[in-house]
């Protein structure tokens, strides 16, 4: 399954915050590898991240639980690809993960110039790749108004 990887491993005390749980900065490191290993795999071919978007920090982690990362594709343009990541962890004597963090990232393919490259097409198999596909898309629109409302403001100095 090209759509999809997993990254499983355990979090470590150099993962630490000043609170004494995994800094969100180290989480977010484990999410823009694993999104670029199944942007990666999809694209077979170099890419690059552009957007990391609305990404959600539910629970905090404990340092020594086991750590899940899960990238899942979910919408592909002509060079672009939308992936979900969920961010999952458990204590060693629990069975069950809990989710702890979501985001959507978004990677462009490019050649050895650095040029955008051509993807294939990512297409839904089930309801449920459906209805995440859709649920790409409306963010996909969302980044674009408020790219749209933000441009008087690029390029300004503060």
């Amino acid at each position: 399954m090209k759509h999809k990887i997993t990254f499983q491993f355990i979090s470590e005390p150099a993962d630490v915050n000043f609170g004494g749980k995994v800094h969100g900065g180290v989480v977010m490191k484990w999410i823009d590898q694993t999104a670029y290993t199944c942007a990666r795999n999809w694209a077979e071919n170099y890419c690059v991240t552009v957007y990391v978007g609305g990404i959600r920090f539910y629970q905090p982690i404990s340092i020594g639980q086991v750590i899940k990362v899960e990238a899942t594709v979910l919408l592909t343009g002509n060079s672009s690809i939308h992936i979900a990541v969920d961010v999952y962890s458990r204590f060693f004597e629990e069975d069950n993960f809990t989710k702890k963090t979501h985001c959507v990232i978004v990677f462009v393919a490019v050649d050895e110039q650095g040029k955008p490259k051509k993807v294939k097409s990512w297409i839904p198999r089930t309801e449920r790749e459906q209805q995440l596909e859709n649920y790409a898309t409306k963010l996909k629109e969302l980044r674009m108004q408020i790219t749209e409302e933000m441009k008087p403001f690029f390029n300004q100095e503060l």
